[in-house]
């Protein structure tokens, strides 16, 4: 049927997941925004969504017709969000398919963009298994956008055509990633963990200059495994190089195992119909019983700012949400239980406009997404730093090691007011 004809099964007060990724169903999305001037009370639920644009039910017009809770805040519902229009939901990302099965989150219908059916009518969830997984289980209503042009991507995340309720064909190419060269500071920090990456070890690596920093510095390990939540080009050029080959993995080993992915033309094109890379449910992936039995997990992940005791914040720029927790914590904990297992958070020591991101104290409002329990590695351009072995005092003192030099001076102040003569006679 056509997407607005499919759209007639959404009616007021229901409850709808909608893929997220480079797997957002832009045709069914569209069509849904059509009917906002009939409906009310349809609460939309997403995660990390990747588009080319605002979702377009996030209108003042639709502002009583759709009620938006994101599970990870991005650019697509990041303006409706900070203005008040909608919310997010906290969440750990490899606990929402547990709101989902539990009904703590019910749903009634989900929007899929998946590719055609295979030669046994199995159509793959392309980019997304992540939540579409369990949402999927959860509803009684499930539209797909039958995509030309999405990939067949390998694993448990395929659903028989004959659970789809309506089938809405298209052709619309998954957003291409493109990420530039590594800047220089991206390029410093990279470098500083690389140096902690020994042979052997499991990857859950992210997105962007940083993750593509540490990859290029770590092109000469051997028998590195991938189990994380996002295939990028970075951890594709590792797979044919052969650098990653995930032959001492003890969770699905001579497999790459992840939930999502995003990047570009090529890597879609390494994907498709990819056997020896795996798509699976965020419950399981992200599962820190599941990750600890790999052995040297790496978890790497990135912070908008760290504080002198070791909290990092992730989610919020002050009261702002700018993302959500996503995966960090369940990496960070299944990676510190890890035999050999280390973590690391990765930031560059100032923001573009030259705001320090190692701080006194975190913003008034900001989230604490990592609890300083649990840090262990944080690096900068300047330098790296274990916390974990460390007191409160020790800890500033390290963590000033690595901010700007011009941000030191403040630091060393703030933290001789804070911790007194502990951090007088170390410094």
């Amino acid at each position: 049927m056509t997407a607005d004809e499919a759209m007639r099964l959404v009616h007021n007060g229901d409850s709808i997941f909608i893929q997220g990724s480079t797997s957002v169903p832009n045709v069914l999305e569209e069509a849904l925004a059509r009917r906002g001037h009939e409906l009310e009370g349809v609460k939309v639920y997403s995660a990390f969504n990747i588009t080319k644009g605002e979702a377009p039910f996030c209108k003042p017009e639709y502002k009583d017709a759709f009620l938006i809770n994101s599970l990870f805040l991005c650019a697509d519902q990041r303006r409706w969000v900070g203005e008040g229009y909608g919310s997010m939901i906290p969440a750990f990302l490899g606990e929402i398919p547990f709101l989902f099965r539990s009904h703590q989150i019910p749903l009634d219908i989900t929007f899929i963009n998946c590719s055609p059916p295979d030669e046994n009518g199995y159509c793959s969830y392309g980019m997304s298994a992540d939540l579409a997984f369990s949402a999927v289980e959860c509803s009684r209503i499930i539209i797909a956008q039958i995509n030309k042009s999405m990939p067949y991507l390998c694993g448990a995340a395929l659903i028989h055509e004959s659970k789809i309720t309506a089938a809405v064909e298209c052709d619309d190419p998954p957003v291409a990633l493109h990420f530039g060269a590594p800047t220089e500071i991206e390029s410093a920090i990279g470098q500083n963990i690389a140096n902690e990456i020994e042979d052997g070890a499991t990857l859950q690596i992210g997105v962007g200059g940083i993750p593509n920093a540490v990859l290029n510095g770590i092109k000469h390990h051997k028998h590195l495994g991938l189990h994380t939540e996002a295939m990028t080009d970075g951890v594709v050029r590792l797979i044919e190089e052969g650098v990653i080959d995930n032959s001492l993995k003890k969770i699905r080993p001579g497999k790459s195992v992840a939930s999502l992915a995003l990047g570009s033309e090529h890597m879609y094109e390494f994907l498709h119909y990819n056997s020896d890379v795996e798509f699976y449910d965020v419950a399981w992936t992200n599962d820190p019983q599941v990750i600890r039995q790999n052995p040297r997990v790496v978890a790497i992940n990135s912070a908008i700012e760290v504080d002198l005791t070791g909290q990092v914040c992730a989610d919020s720029i002050g009261t702002t949400i700018f993302s959500s927790v996503g995966g960090q914590h369940d990496f960070m904990y299944g990676g510190a239980l890890s035999e050999g297992g280390k973590t690391f958070i990765a930031l560059p020591s100032r923001t573009g406009k030259g705001r320090a991101k190692i701080v006194p104290t975190l913003t008034p409002g900001a989230g604490v997404v990592t609890t300083r329990f649990q840090t262990q590695f944080v690096a900068t351009e300047h330098g790296i730093v274990y916390l974990r072995n460390l007191n409160l005092a020790e800890r500033a003192k390290a963590l000033i090691s690595i901010a700007h030099p011009d941000d030191r001076e403040a630091l060393e102040r703030a933290a001789r007011d804070r911790f007194g003569y502990s951090f007088n006679r170390i410094y």
